[in-house]
């Protein structure tokens, strides 16, 4: 795998912890879309107390409109919403958001879509390394055993798209199943790594390597390995997050 894997921040897709802001309305004036009043509050500060409060309201206000709407083109804004607004402006309204909450599960949501679109050929290969042979886990998440760079993008837009059309919990768990494939993907190609970087070390290996290209694959395993561990907690977040919905307590 290239060095430029795919890379997540700090401790989950997530950013961190955010929130969403907004302009006093009970939901937003465009639905997909962010009003000029709000990106302007956004700019200016906006009390965190306040924040807090906003980013559940909005969240519940857009998820049950467009459950509601009969609009193509609300709905279509609602899933690019990342595209058309940016994923820094979107990261302001609900990446701190705590994860057992609905903006926080919806920002993981976004940027998991977003990654899966901009990284879809190293995920595809991703996946054919956690998941070489069709399992459960392609019957939930909905993915063949070797998926295209396009079926990763037809994929990341399905999930989004069930979250807000279908069943939210199911959309949840498809993609915190999705991600422990993924996850596992990332840890075959650690492994793999590592075995070759030990390989090149031992002086009777026939597998030759400069001390430079030994270290530098044993940093790209322990990279790997790292990223794996933050996915691991953003799937565990999407998997309570389908829990607490079916239980009502998704807030």
């Amino acid at each position: 795998m290239s060095t430029n894997a795919p890379h997540f921040g700090n401790g989950s897709v997530i950013a961190s912890r955010a929130a969403f802001t907004h302009t006093g309305s009970p939901r937003p004036a465009r639905p997909g879309q962010l009003d000029q009043g709000l990106a302007e509050n956004i700019a200016g500060g906006v009390d965190p107390e306040q924040l807090s409060e906003v980013s559940h309201a909005t969240a519940w206000a857009l998820l049950s409109h467009v459950h509601t709407t009969e609009d193509p083109a609300v709905v279509a804004r609602t899933l690019t919403l990342v595209d058309h607004e940016g994923v820094d402006v979107i990261a302001e309204l609900w990446s701190h958001a705590e994860p057992d909450s609905l903006p926080g599960v919806l920002w993981r949501l976004y940027l998991l879509r977003t990654w899966m679109r901009r990284q879809r050929d190293a995920i595809a290969r991703l996946w054919r390394l956690g998941e070489p042979i069709a399992t459960s886990a392609s019957a939930i998440a909905g993915v063949d055993a070797a998926p295209t760079e396009e079926d990763i993008a037809r994929t990341a837009d399905s999930i989004l798209a069930g979250a807000f059309r279908g069943d939210f919990a199911v959309a949840l768990e498809r993609a915190s199943t999705f991600v422990d494939v993924v996850v596992l993907g990332l840890r075959v190609e650690a492994k793999r790594m590592t075995a070759r970087a030990s390989a090149m070390a031992d002086v009777d290996s026939p597998v030759v390597g400069t001390t430079e290209e030994i270290h530098t694959l044993r940093g790209q395993a322990a990279r790997l390995l790292h990223t794996a561990a933050n996915l691991q907690t953003t799937a565990k977040d999407l998997r309570a997050g389908a829990h607490l919905w079916r239980r009502g307590q998704l807030e």
